[in-house]
């Protein structure tokens, strides 16, 4: 199962050799029987299978400037496609989202995009990045502490060394990049813009701003924060 799994996914430029070795540990064995399980059992699992790796395929190593931490994808029909926070065209952005993008407009007084895909992020630089790349329809963190964490938190160790920025909401977030660089990154952290939180700080946080900022100062292209319309996948 493993072997065949490992020989179809492509993850992509640079990720492919850097996470090679994972579907060969155990964990990974046994995560991709658990799936393998849930999908014959009959349960919805998001994202569809294409698009599990999502993140890595839209975003090279080597380009990773920016890295956004979500928890597990949407739950709902249609929602997840692979990046956090994400959604496709056409789906209406969910609360989580709309917050974000209210801090986005008041940060950079740009429009308010009138879509939730955040795939022109992700090809800017931006690792759209959730601790868990697949959930069972309408039970949130269902597949947590099955093995997508370690496998998450080994990329998340690749991207240590081009020196990104983590925009981090959410103590799950800013707990997992803690505990994969304790002394390290530059860490911009917040509440999650949950309606239950985004009050409490992750509004006025300026992340967006402060992000480009950063790259500025270290010599590269800021993130077109804005989201025309017309996205392609």
């Amino acid at each position: 199962m493993m072997d065949t799994l490992a020989a179809r996914v492509n993850l992509g430029m640079g990720w492919q050799e850097a996470l090679a070795k994972e579907f060969n540990k155990p964990y990974m064995q046994e995560l991709a029987r658990f799936l393998a399980q849930e999908r014959q059992s009959g349960h919805p699992i998001y994202p569809p299978a294409g698009l599990v790796f999502n993140a890595f395929i839209q975003t090279p190593l080597s380009e990773v400037k920016v890295v956004i931490v979500g928890q597990d994808p949407y739950h709902g029909p249609g929602q997840a496609h692979g990046l956090a926070f994400s959604v496709p065209p056409g789906v209406p952005p969910p609360p989580s989202l709309v917050n974000i993008f209210k801090e986005l407009v008041d940060d950079l007084q740009i429009p308010m995009p009138r879509h939730g895909c955040l795939v022109p992020w992700a090809r800017q630089g931006v690792l759209l990045l959730n601790a868990t790349l697949t959930v069972r329809q309408g039970e949130p963190k269902s597949h947590y502490g099955r093995g997508w964490e370690r496998f998450t938190d080994a990329a998340l160790e690749c991207v240590l060394p081009f020196k990104p920025i983590f925009l981090l909401w959410g103590q799950s977030a800013l707990d997992k990049v803690r505990h994969i660089a304790p002394s390290n990154p530059t860490i911009l952290s917040a509440p999650h813009p949950s309606p239950l939180s985004a009050h409490r700080g992750f509004f006025k946080c300026r992340h967006f701003s402060a992000a480009n900022r950063y790259l500025a100062q270290t010599g590269r292209a800021p993130i077109d924060w804005s989201l025309p319309d017309g996205v392609t996948l």
